[in-house]
């Protein structure tokens, strides 16, 4: 019985001190709750610190003013060409440029085709003497043909007759045997030109002469003793020739044939 007493104060002391820590539990919690409390006063309302429900994106606002200009920057690398862009206008031709060096000779060309003469007028003769000249007042007729191939000499006449109006050259080249002689050009009836020869005894000689003479289509030119009182020393043999010759220089063709008259 006593054992028994003993126990149930036993259970009871246990029992009071369970109470004993409940309540101090208890008084800790309410004091905790009261330190909440009083921070939860000194916070801002619930609707402001409590994450709510994210609402609809507002509308773009009203676009702010142009900042200040910022710093130039660092250059940056050169880039790729661009495309190609339209020609411009032509300019003002600009000023000649200076000679350049002359270049080195080229090739060779082609043979070219062959083209006609460039000289297409031809008119000229040589004679020479055969026999005893004619007396003094009428041309000296040279026979002995070397050229005369346009027959522009005239061997019965004695006279050259201008077919190709142009410039001519005249020569005679005579040889002189015994006598002194005087031997004249004539054109057209007028002197042009003569050779005096005096001859020396024992020896054969030579009378030359030339002219250039601007002749016209049926001008005359002949050679034929210049004065009466000199005897006919002119020579020629096997040996020795006496000769007359002519030739065309350049001619003179004319569009007008009228322009081809004597003047």
């Amino acid at each position: 019985m006593a054992r028994f007493d003993h126990m149930a104060l036993a259970m009871k002391s246990a029992w009071i001190a369970v109470l004993f820590v409940i309540m101090a539990a208890r008084l800790g919690v309410s004091q905790e709750e009261n330190t909440e409390l009083a921070e939860q006063d000194s916070r801002e309302p619930c609707a402001r610190w409590m994450m709510g429900v994210s609402g609809t994106p507002g509308f773009n606002g009203i676009p702010g003013r142009d900042g200040r200009d910022g710093h130039e920057g660092d250059r940056g690398d050169i880039g790729d060409p661009g495309s190609k862009g339209p020609n411009g206008e032509l300019g003002e031709p600009g000023d000649t440029g200076y000679a350049g060096k002359r270049g080195f000779p080229g090739n060779p060309g082609l043979k070219g085709e062959s083209g006609e003469g460039s000289f297409p007028y031809h008119s000229a003769f040589s004679m020479g003497l055969t026999g005893k000249i004619s007396p003094a007042g009428a041309p000296i007729r040279f026979t002995k043909t070397f050229y005369n191939e346009q027959h522009h000499y005239d061997d019965i006449s004695g006279k050259f007759r201008c077919a190709i109006p142009g410039i001519y050259f005249f020569t005679y080249h005579l040889t002189i045997n015994g006598k002194e002689t005087k031997v004249a050009m004539f054109q057209n009836g007028r002197t042009v030109a003569f050779t005096l020869d005096q001859f020396h005894n024992g020896n054969l000689d030579q009378a030359s002469g030339g002219t250039i003479l601007n002749l016209s289509a049926g001008d005359e030119v002949w050679l034929q003793m210049y004065d009466d009182i000199f005897d006919a020393g002119i020579y020629a043999d096997i040996n020795n020739d006496s000769t007359f010759t002519g030739f065309l220089l350049t001619p003179k063709i004319l569009s007008n044939p009228f322009d081809n008259r004597r003047r």
